[in-house]
């Protein structure tokens, strides 16, 4: 707990704010369940928010109306409930107001047991935490979090645990080979908007670019990272420079003495998103990751990446001392009917043209595509929203020589959660009904895993010094997998504030090759709270 103290201490120095009552330039944290809520004024032929940049700001006038609607769900201004009624269904724990302040901090419960019916397992979660945060004036917020953990999970998810030395999305720690997990999380986040125009972020959190449920540009797959993010909006174009640094506790030490601590890297990730007509918006990305520190020497920052407006090829082809690793990617989005868009991205990797043309599977021709659609009110049914996407990764994508500066923090991967060398199929839908929350998932994947000593590229933390081929590498090589997966949730919000909701869940998945097959049936009740996004559809 001390070291939760700590970090709590440390994140009021950091950044930005949560869904409250409306305030000025808070940020909506990002969790794809609450983002539908948003739909019909997110993409809506009068919108101009850039729907791609999460999260989006409580200040847009597209957002302003739906926003304090979600917060004020079933409250009601009856004089005489009680305070602890009032407190568990309406109101913050503690909200001091000011003329120029709002000040809030909450008790953040996530408590869930479970059963998994195919493996015969108990399953629980126990979940403590707090938020604190606010506005002080009109351009400054700021919100921290806190969280200590224990829990038992599904036999799928406790492997990956052990096996990759992370809970998903939240954490890693030195106590989680045991069969219960005892881990910490925190974020904290400090916003500055000096005007309409831009927005200063500092912070130790995630990040999210594009219009889907994944993405293949810049996902919220990983554990929270520190970063300083700046936001630039222009008329209808609005530029995100992010610069952030990750760990990598997977990677070789450079010396015996560990108490230096894991390896880390740095991240310069550019993105500018044009809304160029009602309809269309196209987003450009560059990302550029290196080591902080090498066999030559700790090497830290590069200011030759701090300018925000450079085309960091031409930098990186420049700085022909470092092992840096470049990706380029776009986002496109485009509303077809009313409320309805279809959205892509693509990323490039590599890219050798003369070996793309042949067709001959050429190892370092590497990119990712996504392809979706989405929309609201599905058959005029109002809050009914729906997701189709598919996401394909080609072998040895994102992956480079050096693991520490491949595109992953916290051995986990930036981008989609399956890494690289899959198929994936995704189907989802979500109703809102006053404070009742529904969705459901469908998930299919076909993805190549490695052979004992070799590697086919799915496993974005292997050199890709190391493939099995220069040619012929097609996605889904190695040891065929079909992974499925099924889940479908009902809740019951009883305090918007923070999201207190009673939750009723259900998982299905199997996972099956020539070597072995898996089967997981869990079903679930908690009493669970916050916004955040944790993903176990992997």
């Amino acid at each position: 707990m001390k070291k939760i103290i700590l970090q709590l201490f440390l994140g009021l120095l950091f950044l930005t704010a949560v869904a409250q009552e409306q305030t000025p330039n808070q940020i909506l944290p990002y969790s794809y369940q609450y983002y539908q809520k948003f739909n019909n004024s997110v993409y809506d032929v009068d919108s101009k928010v850039h729907s791609s940049i999460r999260g989006f700001y409580s200040d847009d006038t597209t957002l302003v109306g739906r926003y304090n609607e979600l917060m004020n769900m079933g409250v009601d201004s009856v004089g005489h409930r009680s305070w602890l009624r009032r407190k568990i269904t309406q109101e913050h724990l503690l909200n001091f107001i000011g003329d120029d302040y709002n000040v809030y901090a909450d008790f953040l419960p996530d408590m869930m047991i479970g059963r998994d019916v195919r493996d015969k397992k108990n399953t629980w979660l126990n979940t403590r935490g707090f938020q604190f945060g606010g506005n002080v004036g009109s351009k400054f917020s700021f919100y921290t979090s806190a969280y200590e953990n224990q829990g038992v999970f599904a036999n799928y998810y406790s492997n990956f645990v052990e096996q990759n030395q992370v809970v998903p999305g939240q954490a890693g720690g030195d106590k989680l080979n045991n069969k219960t997990k005892d881990y910490s999380y925190a974020t904290a986040l400090i916003s500055y908007t000096p005007n309409k125009h831009l927005n200063l972020t500092l912070g130790r959190d995630k990040n999210f670019i594009g219009d889907g449920y994944r993405s293949v540009l810049l996902s919220d797959n990983t554990a929270p990272y520190s970063f300083f993010r700046v936001r630039a909006t222009l008329g209808n174009v609005q530029y995100q420079t992010i610069y952030a640094y990750m760990l990598d506790p997977g990677a070789d030490h450079l010396t015996e003495d560990r108490r230096l601590g894991d390896r880390g890297k740095w991240m310069a990730a550019h993105y500018i998103d044009w809304n160029v007509t009602k309809r269309f918006s196209a987003g450009f990305f560059q990302a550029v990751t290196w080591a902080d520190a090498e066999p030559e020497g700790k090497r830290g920052f590069d200011f030759n990446y701090a300018h925000p407006f450079v085309f960091l090829r031409s930098v990186e082809s420049a700085n022909t001392t470092s092992p840096d690793k470049m990706r380029l990617g776009f986002n496109l989005k485009y509303e077809v009917f009313d409320h309805t868009i279809v959205y892509g991205q693509f990323m490039f990797d590599e890219f050798t043209a003369k070996e793309f043309f042949k067709g001959t599977g050429y190892w370092a021709n590497k990119n990712a595509i996504q392809i979706g659609v989405r929309g609201s009110d599905l058959i005029k049914v109002k809050g009914l929203n729906y997701l189709a996407e598919f996401n394909t990764a080609r072998p040895y994508t994102y992956a480079h020589f050096d693991r520490v500066s491949n595109y992953a923090s916290m051995n986990q991967p930036l981008a989609n959660q399956l890494g690289a060398n899959y198929r994936e199929f995704v189907g989802l839908l979500n109703y809102t009904y006053k404070r009742f929350d529904f969705s459901g998932e469908l998930m299919y994947a076909k993805k190549g895993l490695d052979s004992e000593g070799q590697n086919y590229g799915g496993d974005i933390f292997k050199s890709y010094n190391v493939r099995v081929s220069d040619y012929g590498n097609e996605i889904g090589q190695g040891l065929a997998t079909d992974l499925y997966y099924g889940e479908a949730k009902v809740a019951y919000v009883l305090n918007p504030k923070y999201n207190l909701r009673i939750e009723l869940g259900g998982i299905f998945r199997k996972e099956s090759n020539a070597v072995s097959s898996t089967n997981t049936g869990l079903f679930t009740i908690g009493l669970r709270s916050t916004f955040r996004q944790l993903y176990t559809d992997f």
